[in-house]
């Protein structure tokens, strides 16, 4: 089925850094958005996940679950808020293992062809939310 073009959120992680948190914890953590997000693994089919991503004065937040709180995103192009606001449709990735900061294209590309191959990226189609609550 071609969805025609997609916009991509990646949700990645550097590992543990605060205090008290191992692999172990921020696995739980991410499995737990993961799951409040309706994501699955890359091998299964992509679910529709519903209208997620809120946009506001230029800003881009993610709905992730969370009674009270959305995930502010990073600055985003023009052509990504353009094509969320038009109706276009997104892909939510989480993946699971560690990725250094700073990692370009081509090392995401890797990395999620690598941990999609392994059950440990999650995916769901996502779009606009209409109100931002």
């Amino acid at each position: 089925m071609d969805t025609g073009p997609l916009a991509w959120l990646f949700i990645g992680h550097p590992g543990p850094r605060r205090n008290g948190e191992t692999p172990t914890t921020v696995e739980t953590g991410l499995l737990d958005m993961a799951h409040a997000l309706c994501l699955a693994p890359a091998s299964q089919k992509t679910p529709n996940i519903g209208g997620r991503v809120m946009l506001r004065a230029g800003t881009a937040a993610l709905s992730y679950g969370h009674p009270t709180t959305v995930m502010r995103l990073p600055p985003t192009s023009r052509q990504w808020m353009s094509h969320i606001a038009l109706g276009g449709l997104a892909v939510v990735a989480l993946g699971l293992d560690p990725i250094p900061p700073g990692t370009g294209q081509d090392g995401i590309d890797e990395y999620m062809h690598r941990t999609g191959i392994r059950d440990r990226l999650y995916m769901g189609m996502t779009s606009l939310r209409r109100r931002w609550t």
